[in-house]
């Protein structure tokens, strides 16, 4: 049979009895903090609280025996110290439950030779020791030590104290437990509504991340193929099949992603430049006025601008009948403004249905994706003005 390892004294946080649902909380949460907290001040709290009793302790010792007070405080402040260094570094902590087990058999011990007045020290002291264990160590360490402790203090000073000392020392442990089991179970409680929150909060941003991808694919798609269908429509058996092929291609190599039209997102981009091969593309006859340096923009911000203006283009050819429109591109410190106007037939905006996606999908909702906003002003007869503006955020 293989021998087995031997069994290493650890304190309660340092041999925690988790259960698998909760396993992940040790790794950091409120469980953990509280369990953390626990093994770090119930020592200090002890050690500081048997240096107070067993100053006023030492008030009651008779004068001939004044020596051995002294004596016993003097190991009342070793212990304490050795409390507050394994509660501030976490090692040792043996020998903190050690110094401990000491300090309550000394002056428990030494009652006979103190005098009947310093029964209440060691009485305090006992109570003092046993009630910091229950939040420092688990009950198979804790229950021994306390009645290892409460059996010396009887064998001390005889069975008459039975009746009072032992419900005493068992009510407050039992107190002691379970406030720290509570505790513990509410900071367990946390953690699984903070994990449940996060799951939600994550499901919900990737909803919301799909939700926003389906849009852009829908104002994509409106961009591409749905406007050479139009084309084919309005043009009819006009319509140059090699032209249309050109356009079916071009439409399929954005639709699958190897039209080199999804730049990195950090990128920096010219969007001047970008502007311009929109505007050589297009049938459109636009005049460029009083243009300034749009100037470097991230990729995602030009893709956005350069879509909404080829839609803008696109709905001046099909719907504004006429072939011109201006063009104006200004920079203000970081802001960037994108103006085309015609002088077309215009429309009224409200009138527009929801199930047109060209100005909502391809123009407002692009330019909100990255940041920006669109604004579009029109009414029949005096054509229309649509504004893109991205603040440089």
């Amino acid at each position: 049979m293989p021998a087995q390892a031997p069994h290493r004294l650890k304190p309660v946080l340092q041999n925690p009895e988790p259960d698998a649902a909760d396993a992940t909380s040790w790794s950091g949460g409120t469980e953990a903090l509280f369990l953390a907290s626990a093994r770090r001040l119930a020592g200090p709290v002890r050690g500081v609280t048997v240096v107070v009793i067993s100053a006023f302790g030492l008030l009651a010792v008779p004068e001939q025996a004044l020596p051995l007070g002294y004596a016993l405080f003097g190991l009342m402040l070793a212990g304490a110290a050795v409390d507050c260094w394994t509660g501030l570094t976490g090692r040792a902590p043996v020998l903190s439950l050690g110094c401990a087990l000491l300090r309550v058999v000394a002056v428990c011990g030494s009652q006979d030779a103190l005098g009947a007045a310093t029964s209440l020290w060691a009485l305090n002291v006992l109570t003092t020791t046993a009630i910091t264990l229950q939040w420092e160590w688990p009950p198979t360490v804790a229950v021994p030590c306390v009645v290892g402790l409460l059996a010396h203090d009887l064998a001390v000073t005889g069975s008459e104290d039975v009746d009072t000392l032992v419900p005493r020392l068992v009510f407050e442990c039992f107190l002691a437990r379970l406030g720290f089991i509570l505790l513990r179970r509410s900071g367990r409680r946390v953690d699984r509504l903070r994990r449940r929150s996060s799951a939600l909060a994550r499901a919900e941003a990737l909803a919301l991340a799909r939700h926003r991808q389906e849009r852009e694919y829908l104002a994509l798609l409106h961009d591409t193929a749905a406007s050479t269908f139009l084309m084919v429509a309005v043009r009819g058996q006009d319509a140059n099949p090699d032209e249309v092929a050109g356009y079916a291609r071009r439409d399929l190599a954005i639709l699958t992603g190897t039209a080199g039209e999804h730049p990195a997102r950090d990128s920096p981009v010219d969007l001047s430049a970008s502007l311009r091969t929109v505007l050589g593309s297009s049938r459109i006859n636009v005049h460029v006025r009083a243009e300034e340096a749009g100037g470097p923009v991230p990729a995602s911000v030009a893709l956005a601008f350069v879509r909404a203006l080829h839609e803008v283009l696109a709905n001046v050819e099909r719907h504004a009948r006429t072939d011109s429109a201006t063009l104006s591109v200004c920079r203000d410190g970081k802001r960037v403004v994108v103006v085309v106007c015609d002088d077309g037939v215009g429309f009224d905006p409200a009138g527009v249905p929801p199930t047109r996606r060209g100005i909502r999908g391809s123009i407002t909702e692009r330019m909100a994706a990255a940041g920006g906003c669109a604004t579009v002003r029109s009414q029949p007869g005096a054509g229309t003005c649509v504004r893109l503006e991205w603040p440089g955020d």
